[in-house]
């Protein structure tokens, strides 16, 4: 039996995303069903699909209710090739424009709302240049894995950040290292995390520092998805990484050029420790019905 699925197509630098609204989470889609839709030849076509559940009708959504109960929408993002995923910090952007483009939500500029995922409950901000979330605590994940990858003659060391996903970054010499790169193919980290990562290759601008703000140029292969245009959790990685690297009297705001555009990421003290936040566009490219098995 089939179904009709009405969706909405977004993206935010470039990273875009089937989104669809199901606020009493009666319609789950199969991981081969949501690969159907995100293949970019006989799919929509994305990177991911986004479901607006409250989170009330959703289990994973009843741990955000008890963080926070102002989360009362969950973000339920997959990958482009079916597995669940924690956290998309470009898609929480485009979740919230889709949210208020829907009438489910209200939020004027400068206000803000909890939105639950699988990383916990993360805090959006309408501002005038899009959204800025505030992806919380962050952690140096252990270990320093190789990384492999094509065209890239030499293996290189990576740095395992966690931003609720796991990210391993690596720098690179220069851009022609940078632009040389195939992602199309899966890079390989020895050891190779259980669950896999997110792997982002960088390069810092020259000057690394100008008028007090972090630059930083940066591509990555997504798990679950391979080489995207953006990768917002992805870019917060990169700028953590380098600035990690940089030490003392690193910047705490950084601008992070993708191959789809520019973020903002900026690290703050909150009551808990070291937040990052993350800010950037987000824009809903067009609506349509798609007929699924």
């Amino acid at each position: 039996m089939s179904f009709d699925l009405r969706f909405t197509k977004g993206q935010g630098t470039g990273n875009d995303f089937v989104l669809f609204s199901d606020p009493e989470g009666d319609t789950e889609l199969t991981p081969t069903q949501i690969a159907a839709v995100c293949d970019r030849r006989f799919g929509v076509g994305a990177d991911g699909i986004i479901r607006a559940v409250r989170s009330s009708n959703l289990d994973d959504g009843a741990a955000a209710l008890a963080e926070d109960p102002r989360a009362t929408w969950f973000m339920d993002y997959w990958n482009a090739d079916g597995n669940v995923a924690e956290m998309c910090g470009n898609g929480i952007r485009v979740f919230t424009k889709y949210l208020l483009d829907q009438g489910l939500a209200e939020l004027h500029p400068g206000e803000s709302m909890a939105v639950g995922t699988r990383a916990g409950v993360r805090t959006v901000t309408r501002n005038g240049e899009g959204f800025r979330a505030d992806l919380g605590a962050w952690r140096l994940a252990g270990g320093e894995p190789l990384v492999r990858a094509k065209n890239l003659p030499v293996a290189r060391p990576g740095l395992g950040i966690d931003v609720g996903n796991p990210h391993v970054v690596v720098a690179l010499a220069d851009d022609d290292e940078l632009d040389g790169l195939d992602l199309a193919y899966l890079p390989i980290l020895d050891p190779a995390p259980e669950a896999g990562a997110n792997v982002e290759f960088v390069v810092p601008a020259e000057p690394l520092v100008e008028d007090g703000v972090g630059r930083i140029r940066m591509r990555v292969h997504e798990r679950g998805s391979g080489e995207t245009l953006s990768c917002g959790t992805g870019a917060v990685a990169a700028a953590l990484a380098v600035r990690y690297w940089a030490g003392a009297g690193a910047p705490d705001d950084w601008r992070v050029q993708v191959p789809g555009g520019v973020l903002g990421v900026r690290v703050f003290q909150a009551e808990h420790g070291e937040h990052v936040m993350l800010s950037g566009p987000a824009e809903l490219v067009f609506d349509g019905v798609l007929s699924l098995a």
